[in-house]
This record gives C-alpha cells, structure tokens and sequence, in this order.
C-alpha cells in the first residue's frame, strides 16, 4: 500500500512560482513510477508531468515544459514539482499518482493506469 499525500497549493500571481510535494508513505517508493495530473473545473484530468522510480525519465506536457520541474528524493519518499513562470491557465487541483512495477507504461495519460492517487492540492494562478 502507497499513500499520497500532496501540500504546496496556493493562490499566486501570474509569473510567480509554487513548489508542489508528494509525500509517499510505504518502503518501496522507489519502485513506483509518479505523475502529476491536474483537473481544470469543466476539464478533463490532465497528465502534466511524469518520473521514473529512479529518477532517470522524465516527461511533461508540451504545455509546461520550460516551465515545470520534476524531481524525487527516493530516500524521502517524495516528488516535487517546481512550478515556474505560472499562467492563469495553470490553474487547476493538481493530484500526484503512483504506477506499480506491473504497469506497462510509466506516463500513462489514464487514470486507470495508475494505482494510487492523493487527495490533490489547489493551485490558482490570478492574472
């Protein structure tokens, strides 16, 4: 069993940066692939960034890249997002999520795919 748990949320002015973590519980974090999603209201979930258990790949979204850093720290058992040069349409509940060993893809874009989620973190991005 994996638990989420994201903090970092807030309300910030476009341009400015939030830090988003996701805290896992559970010994063997390293071995789980996360992502991040967030959900616009009206709008689909949407994959924004991903990692490898060990850190080696990474992805993200067209939209976010030059913008979002993902990083982990396997020996603390979280992953963060730097969120940098924020926009308006950054604004969303932003959810971490973990894929097991079994999964066939590392960033899968559905929910399915995925084996545990957090409670998400709100982030507004005011213009």
């Amino acid at each position: 069993q994996v638990q989420l748990v994201e903090s970092g949320g807030g309300l910030v002015q476009a341009g400015g940066s939030l830090r988003l973590s996701c805290a896992a519980s559970g010994r063997t974090f390293s071995s789980y692939d996360i992502s991040w999603f967030r959900q616009a209201p009206g709008k689909e979930r949407e994959l924004v960034a991903a990692i490898t258990g060990s850190a080696a790949f990474t992805y993200y979204v067209d939209s976010v890249k030059g913008r979002f850093t993902i990083s982990r720290d396997n020996a603390k058992n979280t992953v963060s997002l730097q969120m940098n040069s924020l926009k308006p349409e950054d604004t969303a509940v932003y959810y971490c999520a973990a894929s097991g060993p079994h999964r066939s893809s590392w960033r899968s874009r559905a929910e399915n795919d995925y084996d545990y989620w957090g409670q998400g973190t709100q982030v507004t991005v005011s213009s």
